[in-house]
Order: structure tokens, then sequence, then C-alpha cells
């Protein structure tokens, strides 16, 4: 390992992690993105960036990692991401270079997004906002007390779809609200309800699952079919997860009582999509994780990493381990 590696990060880098960083090597700044501006690079884009500025480690989140990436002679990447899925993980491992990745950086982040969406749904805060912006606090011979009147969220039933480190930080918020949480993952022995089971009985449905060939699709006709008639589903983790039609349909038809998404198919819904219209639901554009802590969180993480990899150790946040046996 060289005393004093080249650094370059494209990931947004903050707070004491940073000096940690420059501690460790020469760091070059590059982040994809600002407040006004976004570059994306290809692994063909990065490996001329790696090669202007004599980088042996790459700190990146969104910029592809792959083919001429990897014969760069990087002695590490590490990806600011839980899941490092911009790196070529196998082709990375066949290359014997560790990948290192920031899981639970915005836990807490997406968490309070979850309660925020729920909060806004069940409490028809859009709407409520819209009549005062607009004038038109008594409505059609109404007042808001007769139109936005909701059960109050102490004393109902959370149910949680995912109990990692998202699913986790989401859990201990619900019961700080005075509700009760069960959740669903046969990954965590902690959970202990069946998905049909926790349908049944949640008021509010909240989705913390990573997305694979088992939990594809896992929300549809069936699964909403299962649910309360005024049962709120929150989704502040991917839109993959549930079939957006049966969603529409359940919301359409009253099977189900309202939705707070913060992700869908390629980013963004169509023009005139059913949800756009719908009251009872509340709609943000996979800004969950859109925190400073974020990254802040994630630059802690992979600078304690590297301090590790560069003392000889293996990293806790390393994916392929193998590569340092």
């Amino acid at each position: 390992m060289p005393d004093r590696p080249i650094i370059l990060a494209t990931a947004p880098l903050r707070g004491p992690g940073v000096d940690t960083l420059r501690e460790l090597g020469e760091v070059v700044e590059e982040s994809w993105i600002s407040s006004t501006t976004m570059r994306l690079l290809n692994d063909k884009q990065l490996a001329a960036r790696i090669a202007a500025t004599g980088a042996t480690i790459v700190i990146c989140e969104a910029d592809k990692c792959a083919g001429p990436v990897l014969e760069a002679g990087l002695i590490a990447i590490a990806s600011t991401r839980g899941d490092p899925t911009n790196v070529d993980v196998p082709g990375a491992t066949a290359k014997g270079i560790p990948v290192l990745r920031a899981p639970g950086r915005n836990a807490d982040a997406v968490a309070e997004m979850t309660i925020a969406l729920l909060t806004a749904v069940n409490r028809h805060v859009l709407r409520a906002d819209a009549d005062v912006r607009e004038g038109n606090v008594y409505l059609d011979g109404t007042i808001p007390y007769q139109r936005f009147r909701a059960w109050q969220l102490a004393g109902q039933t959370a149910g949680l779809i995912g109990l990692g480190a998202v699913g986790r930080a989401t859990k201990w918020r619900f019961e700080g609200l005075g509700m009760s949480a069960i959740a669903y993952d046969p990954y965590a022995s902690d959970a202990t309800h069946e998905l049909d089971e926790l349908l049944g009985q949640a008021d509010v449905v909240s989705m913390h699952a990573v997305v694979s060939p088992e939990t594809t699709g896992m929300i549809g006709a069936k699964q909403f079919a299962l649910m309360k008639d005024d049962a709120i589903y929150l989704n502040t983790a991917r839109a993959a997860l549930h079939d957006t039609d049966a969603l529409v349909e359940a919301l359409q038809t009253g099977q189900i009582g309202g939705a707070g998404l913060d992700h869908f198919d390629g980013e963004m819904l169509p023009k005139g999509h059913p949800l756009i219209g719908m009251p009872n639901v509340v709609l943000t554009p996979h800004i969950g994780g859109a925190t400073y802590n974020t990254e802040a969180n994630h630059t802690t993480t992979i600078a304690n990493g590297l301090a590790q990899l560069l003392r000889g150790e293996t990293p806790d946040n390393c994916v392929n381990p193998e590569v340092l046996a």
C-alpha cells in the first residue's frame, strides 16, 4: 500500500470524515452533484479521470465502476451507497480490488421521510395547505374540521415489511408516536409476523425491503385486498416492490385509504397518471435520503474503512473481503 495514495472522490464529501481522508492521502474532490449541477461519468470517462489525477483509490456514488476502471491500477473502490450497485463487484473481485460500501448511511433520513409521508397522508396536510393558500377555508358550506378529520396515529398498528437499517430506524419512530410496530422479514429473527398476517392487522403498511427477485412486485392485488379499507400504504424504498396498477385500483375502489410514495419506476410518473390526481395520495420525488447528514455519514463510513484497509486490516464495510485473505 502506498503511504500517500491519491483519492479521487466523485461522491459528495462532508463532515469530519473529510479530515480523516485527508490524513490518509491526497484527496481530489470532483463531486458528481451540487446544488445546481449534475455530471455522471461512464466507465471510460471515470477511467480517464483516474489516469489524469493519478488516483489509486476512487470514492464514487453514481459513476460507473466497471471495465476500464478496473484496469486502472486501483487499490480500492469505495461506493458511498448501501448497496454498491454502480460497481462491477465480481469484476473488481477478479482483479483483486476490495470494494467498500456505506451501509445505513441514509437510514434516519429515509425513516424521517416515512413519518413525514404518513403524517401528510393521514392529516390531509397538502389539501389543507392548498385550501388556505387558495382562500377556501370555508368550502361548499363546510368548515375544515369537517373535511380533514382523521384518526390519531397513537394506538394504531404499523406494519413494517423489511427490518434492515431503514426499517429499524422507522420502527422506533412509529413506536415514539404511540403506535404498535410489527414486522415481516424472513431474514430477521425478531420479525415475528408472516406477510399476510401483518397486512390484515396493520393500519399502516410501510415498505423497507430491498429489491430482489423474491421481493419484486411482492405487494399486488392479492396483498392490497388483505389490508384494512382505511389502511395507509407507504413506500420510501423502491416502486418495484409493488404493482402500481394494483395500487391505483386499490385506491380508486376504496380497498385502502391512502398512500405516500417516494419512488416511481423511471424516477417519475408520466403526465396524467392516475396517482397524480388522487387527493388521498402524497407523492415525493425520491428525496428520502436527501440530507446533508447522509453525505456526512457515508464520508465517515468510507474514511474509516479506508483507514482500516491502509493499515493492512480487513474493513468492516468491505463487500468482497476474500480479496484480502
